[in-house]
């Protein structure tokens, strides 16, 4: 038996929760995942798993095998790693995930620069909105946009976005521009659906001691943010979207936003996760640098480097289906 090669085939199928999860992880047949973990349980004289319809759970005995190898495994591999490739050229795959429009949008006009720097790394983005997503015990590092509770993990802020409100040079020329919130209840505005189900129907603005909360309406909603950037582009609507995204439509002209003087509230943040033994593994490291750094890049590119944190809004802390709903509580 390949006690290695049966460890790390147990070990994805406990994360995965199937001996098929585990199988396309490392792209091999169910059979040959479960012919090694039946020799594992063989040689340890134990049942680590318990086998039903649902899929798999561990059996105590697993659970405790699992919580005591893991890390072991984890750690020979970053030795293995760092003897063998040293810190400067590390090698080996590291699994991203992140919201599909951020990874598009904020990651892929870095990525050339990254592969110059590291050769031998090779990337695998996969779209996870949350660290519960289907695939997150697959996932090396997440990439998050909004408020995240990761107990688990080592979540390290990157940057504060900021809100910015857009349409078409063409909108604005037909229905003329916003110089106020309030003006946007005259205009057809394009509501975002978060990934948590929430539509962001309520757009919140400050300046000095200003308030106001603008209730929006509009014939579109859309959890595809492209959608809803295509239809403001064609000069359907407003929309209102992040700057670090929006960054080279503006640039090109093809969205120009308005009420730049004010700030729009609840601009979502931006972070990293990982496991904390991760850091210790070269890759995994030059993964998250690359990420701050991109980051970083992009702030810079909008004319200041930081922006103040924002709190959670209370439609999110609350868990409302609307986020106008707020207004009424």
């Amino acid at each position: 038996m390949d006690k290695m090669r049966a460890l790390e085939y147990f070990i994805a199928a406990a994360e995965e929760g199937s001996l098929s999860g585990a199988a396309r992880r490392f792209e091999v047949t169910i059979p040959a995942v479960a012919k090694m973990v039946t020799a594992l349980e063989r040689h340890l004289g134990a049942i680590l798993f318990d086998r039903g319809a649902h899929g798999l759970s561990l059996t105590a005995d697993g659970e405790r095998y699992l919580e005591g190898c893991r890390p072991l495994l984890e750690e020979l591999v970053a030795i293995d790693e760092t003897l063998g490739t040293g810190v400067e050229r590390p090698k080996g795959e590291v699994v991203v995930g992140g919201p599909a429009f951020a990874l598009q949008n904020c990651l892929a006009p870095f990525l050339p620069r990254f592969h110059q720097r590291y050769p031998d790394i090779a990337l695998d983005f996969r779209i996870a909105n949350h660290v519960s997503d289907s695939e997150g015990g697959s996932i090396d590092v997440f990439l998050l946009f909004g408020w995240h509770d990761t107990p688990n993990l080592v979540q390290r802020p990157l940057q504060q976005t900021r809100y910015v409100v857009l349409s078409s040079p063409d909108y604005w020329r037909r229905h003329g521009r916003v110089e106020h919130p309030r003006d946007l209840a005259g205009h057809t505005c394009f509501a975002f659906r978060n990934p948590r189900g929430v539509l962001l129907d309520l757009w919140e603005f400050e300046r000095g001691g200003e308030k106001h909360s603008i209730k929006i309406r509009g014939w579109l909603a859309s959890a595809h943010r492209n959608m809803l950037f295509d239809a403001a582009m064609a000069g359907e609507g407003v929309i209102r979207g992040t700057d670090l995204i929006m960054l080279d439509l503006i640039r090109a002209g093809r969205l120009e936003p308005v009420l730049t003087d004010w700030n729009s509230l609840h601009a979502p943040p931006v972070s990293v996760a990982y496991r904390a033994k991760h850091a210790r593994t070269p890759r995994v490291r030059a993964v998250i640098d690359f990420l701050s750094d991109s980051f970083r890049r992009l702030a810079s590119a909008r004319g200041e480097a930081t922006t103040a944190a924002t709190p959670r809004p209370i439609w999110y802390e609350r868990g409302y289906n609307r986020a106008s709903s707020s207004l009424r509580r």
